[in-house]
């Protein structure tokens, strides 16, 4: 049977790719799922794999452009390769490997895998959220053509607000059609699973092993190495084709010794690592110099991912929407300091955690919030929408960008519940683990820029709330106390505000009011 290979539908928006390389070429023998070829888009690069097993033909050379769905190859499933001549072959070695008794091969017992039912499952991209109509590929665990468990991990997904992990829906052999990096569209098919039954993880590899194991002698004499050594990944490819850095100069740390991004990202500081050595020895010498410009001057792009283009476009929103102003103030952090100093021990050896600041500020703005509702109230169309409850939203810093994770009604929580809640929600944050529950429904916000040394700042609102606070770093500063200057660890804090719905008296006296409280902490405690 000669079976015709089309180029295949890779996004709505793309209609022809072009042959990057061959990896197989015209005449060799292919395995099943296989990769024959590189396809290039104008938007990533893929992988063809081979439908089935059997003797390649080529229709395209490499460097052609192909419309989706042309033929670029045929796979003649009815004639014999070398491996099945060297499965042949090896049936001497299977019967020397049988028992003295009579009893089964051993590489037979060894191969028995899960076997095929036939049955194919579609894996679509789940909806993850009412106002989620997109999402990206982060990373797959699993590549095609691995076997599958039921519900085991087998990608990452990444919206705007959060990362979801996506999980097989049966046991079998995956297939992947969308790359790491796309962005997709809620809905979109993004693999497919090859239904399998009787077999277990450990047989398929068993199978694989006992393949490796009768070639594996064969493969020592002949020198050869798997079509992934020393071979780069799509998005490997383009970070070292950007920085001319040829592929035999990377080391793979993949599997098979393939050649992953992050293989190409350290390869490329090497290389520049180099090229500024090579400069330094230059500078050495008594040349003249022709331009006072020197250093590496090279640039490098990266695509923005979802979470930062949201941020992003939401920034932008809130500053051309809202009138937003911001009003300053300081406070003397000696007496929460004192407290913390005082009791710090005590309160971890009673609660397993330390005492913070973000505990002090949290219970200080609720108590201030119910005094001046407009604070914690938001506008919604032509209504005002006044909040009895304080879910104070508080902001993390993560490697993709920065999240806003929720306190749910912390007027009611005490000072190690916060604590506790800050810390879970903050490393949920950094492991890219929030749910969108745990992002939803803020009321006010709390950020915290002294941690990386800001004086002062004026943050932006976290829409749709109506401010936020910013909290710095404390500095020791001469101060006027009671006609003597004092030296005291001083902070300033900033209230962003909509001047739509907060007035200028309602943000001053709340700012004020949270000034009071955290110089007298006892206040905290008493409610007054």
């Amino acid at each position: 049977m000669n079976l015709e290979i089309k180029v295949p539908s890779v996004g709505e928006s793309i209609t022809e790719v072009t042959v990057a390389q061959w990896v197989k070429q015209d005449g060799d023998y292919v395995e099943m799922d296989e990769v024959i070829c590189e396809l290039e888009s104008d938007k990533a690069t893929f992988e063809l794999t081979a439908e089935a097993s059997g003797k390649l033909q080529t229709n395209a050379e490499e460097g052609d452009t192909l419309e989706v769905g042309a033929v670029i190859c045929h796979i003649d499933t009815e004639a014999k390769g070398d491996q099945q001549q060297k499965d042949k072959g090896g049936s001497k070695k299977e019967e020397d490997d049988t028992d003295d008794e009579g009893g089964a091969s051993k590489k037979e017992s060894s191969s028995d895998g899960p076997k095929k039912t036939g049955e194919v499952i579609e894996m679509k991209v789940p909806a993850v959220g009412e106002s989620i109509t997109e999402v990206t590929i982060s990373s797959w665990s699993k590549n095609t053509g691995d076997y599958v468990e039921l519900d085991e991990v087998i990608a990452e997904i990444e919206s705007d607000k959060a990362t979801f992990e996506l999980t097989a829906e049966a046991d079998g052999f995956l297939e992947v059609l969308v790359e790491e990096g796309e962005t997709v569209d809620v809905g979109t098919l993004l693999c497919k699973i090859e239904v399998a039954e009787g077999g277990t993880v450990e047989d398929s590899g068993n199978e694989d092993k006992a393949r490796e194991k009768d070639t594996s002698k064969e493969d020592e004499k002949e020198g050869e190495e798997s079509y992934a050594t020393g071979h780069a990944s799509p998005a490997a490819a383009k970070i070292l084709n950007e920085k001319g850095i040829s592929p035999e100069e990377v080391k793979g740390t993949g599997k098979d010794g393939r050649i992953t991004k992050e293989d190409a990202m350290k390869a490329e500081k090497k290389a520049s690592e180099k090229q500024e050595q090579k400069k330094e020895e230059k500078t050495g010498q008594d040349t003249p110099q022709k331009s006072s410009a020197s250093g590496d001057r090279e640039q490098r792009r990266q695509k923005m991912s979802q979470l930062r283009k949201t941020i992003s476009r939401r920034l932008v929103s809130v500053k051309n929407e809202t009138a937003m102003l911001t009003t300053f103030n300081e406070v003397n952090m000696k007496p929460v300091m004192d407290i913390r100093k005082k009791y710090k021990e005590m309160f971890k050896e009673k609660y397993d955690i330390n005492l913070g600041f973000m505990s002090f500020f949290a219970k200080a703005c609720c108590m201030a919030l119910k005094e001046w509702p407009a604070v914690n109230a938001m506008i919604d169309g032509d209504e005002m929408v006044y909040n009895d409850f304080c879910d104070i939203s508080i902001a993390v810093s993560t490697p993709k960008g920065l999240v806003v994770p929720v306190i749910r009604n912390a007027e009611n929580m005490s000072f190690d519940e916060i604590e506790k809640e800050i810390i879970r929600l903050a490393t949920r944050a950094r492991d890219g683990k929030l749910s969108i529950d745990e992002m939803q429904g803020g009321t006010f916000t709390i950020t915290n820029g002294g941690v990386f040394g800001s004086m002062m700042s004026t943050p932006i609102i976290n829409a749709p709330q109506s401010a936020i606070l910013g909290m710095h770093n404390i500095v020791q500063r001469p101060m006027a106390v009671d006609g003597e200057v004092v030296i005291l660890p001083m902070m300033y804090i900033a209230l962003s505000y909509d001047h739509r719905i907060i007035d200028g008296r309602e943000s001053v006296s709340f700012l004020v009011r949270v000034k009071e409280l955290l110089e007298d902490p006892t206040r905290l405690l008493l409610g007054i």
